[in-house]
C-alpha cells in the first residue's frame, strides 16, 4: 500500500491531495481568484503570502477528510516547476520540510506533466499520444511514445493562448479569468471582425502576441471613431482565431506523428469551443480523444499526485537540497539531479 500526499502551489491555487494505490483520498484546493480578480491578472508577491497562509490548512483538511496522519505517508510530492518562483517556493518548502521529519522520499513534479496525467482519472494513455497543453503560461504540443517519455514539438514563441484571451478580455471589459467570458460572449457572436493569424517559425509553433495586440488596437481604433464595439462578434472572431490555431497545428501533428490518442491538458482545456472541435476533428478516425472534466482543468493537487505514483515506482526522489525551477522544460525531467 502507498500514500502519497502531493502540494500544487505554482500559481494562484494553494492545493493539497492524498492517494493511496491510486484511489484519490482527498484533494483540497484554495484558489485565489476573488483576490487578483481586481487586478486583471495574478499579483506574484501576493499570490505566495496567500499560499504562506493557506498551505497549512490544506495539508490538515487533506489529512483529516483522507482519515490518515503524516505518519501514515509513505512519500511527500511537490510541483518543482514551472510557475511563478515565488509560489513555487512556498509548496516546496512545506514538502521538503515534511520530507525531512519524516524521513520520506521528495518527488518532484513537473506542472505541465501533472495536467496531462490527470487525464488518467478519466481513461487510459495510449501511446503513442499528443498532448495538447493549452493554460494561461504554456501553449505546447507535446508528444509521449511511452510513460512518462516528453517530447516537445511546438510552442509557443511569445504569449500563451490563456494569456492572450485573459489579455484580449481586460480590453474588452470582460473579468478576469479570460476565458469562460470570452467562451460565453463567443457562443452569441458571428465572425466579422478581420483578425490576423500570426505566423510562427515551424509547423507545430504558435504566435499569439500579434494576435493579442491587433485585438486591443482595434477595439481602441473603434472607440476612437466613437464605434460601438459588437462584444459578441469580438469574442467570436477572437475564438475563431485562438482555437483555430490550436486545431490545425494539433491535428497536422497527430497525423504526421501518427498518434494514437490525443489528450487536451491545462486550464484551455475547459474552453467549450475547443472541447466541440476535437471532438469533431477525431470523428471517423482511429485516433482517441481524451478530454479532461472541468475539475481537472484547474490547477490542483491530485494531478500532481498521479505523476507521483508513477516516480514513486521509478524511484524518482528528489534529495532535499532540490530547488525550484520557474522555467523547467517538460522534456528535461533529470534537470533537478544536476
Amino acid at each position: 500500500m502507498t500514500r502519497i500526499l502531493a502540494i500544487e502551489s505554482s500559481c494562484d491555487e494553494t492545493s493539497v491531495a492524498i492517494t493511496q494505490d491510486g484511489e484519490l483520498l482527498s484533494n483540497i484546493v484554495a484558489t485565489q481568484i476573488s483576490v487578483h480578480e481586481k487586478y486583471g491578472g495574478v499579483m506574484p508577491e501576493i499570490a505566495s503570502r496567500l499560499h504562506t497562509e493557506n498551505i497549512t490548512i490544506c495539508i490538515e483538511e487533506a489529512l483529516r477528510k483522507a482519515k490518515l496522519t503524516l505518519e501514515d505517508i509513505d512519500a511527500f510530492a511537490v510541483t518543482r516547476g514551472p510557475g511563478l518562483i515565488g509560489c513555487l517556493h512556498v509548496g516546496l518548502q512545506a514538502a521538503k520540510t515534511l520530507a525531512m521529519l519524516y524521513k520520506k522520499p521528495l518527488i518532484p513534479v513537473h506542472h505541465l506533466a501533472g495536467h496531462i496525467y490527470a487525464n488518467e482519472y478519466v481513461g487510459e494513455l495510449k501511446f503513442p499520444l499528443l498532448c495538447v497543453v493549452v493554460s494561461g503560461g504554456n501553449t505546447e504540443l507535446v508528444i509521449m511514445r511511452g510513460d512518462m517519455d516528453f517530447e516537445i514539438v511546438g510552442e509557443t514563441k511569445d504569449d500563451a493562448v490563456g494569456e492572450c484571451y485573459d489579455k484580449v478580455a481586460r480590453v474588452l471589459g470582460l473579468p478576469y479569468p479570460g476565458g469562460l467570458p470570452i467562451d460565453q460572449h463567443a457562443k452569441l457572436g458571428q465572425h466579422t471582425y478581420n483578425l490576423p493569424r500570426p505566423q510562427s517559425p515551424g509547423p507545430y509553433d504558435f504566435s499569439y502576441s500579434g494576435l493579442k495586440t491587433s485585438v486591443i488596437n482595434l477595439v481602441n481604433q473603434l472607440k476612437m471613431k466613437g464605434e460601438l464595439v459588437r462584444l459578441d462578434d469580438m469574442a467570436r472572431s477572437f475564438q475563431d482565431v485562438a482555437i483555430g490555431m490550436i486545431m490545425e497545428k494539433a491535428m497536422a501533428a497527430a497525423k504526421d506523428f501518427n498518434v494514437k490518442q490525443i489528450v487536451l491538458a491545462g486550464g484551455v482545456s475547459a474552453n467549450s469551443y475547443l472541447r466541440d472541435e476535437m471532438k469533431k476533428a477525431v470523428e471517423g478516425t482511429d485516433i482517441d480523444l481524451i478530454i479532461p472534466p472541468l475539475w481537472c482543468t484547474t490547477d490542483q493537487a491530485a494531478m500532481i499526485a498521479k505523476v507521483a505514483e508513477h516516480l514513486y515506482v521509478r524511484k524518482t526522489f528528489a534529495p532535499l537540497n532540490l530547488g525550484v525551477d520557474p522555467n523547467w522544460k517538460i522534456d528535461h525531467w533529470d534537470d533537478f539531479l544536476s
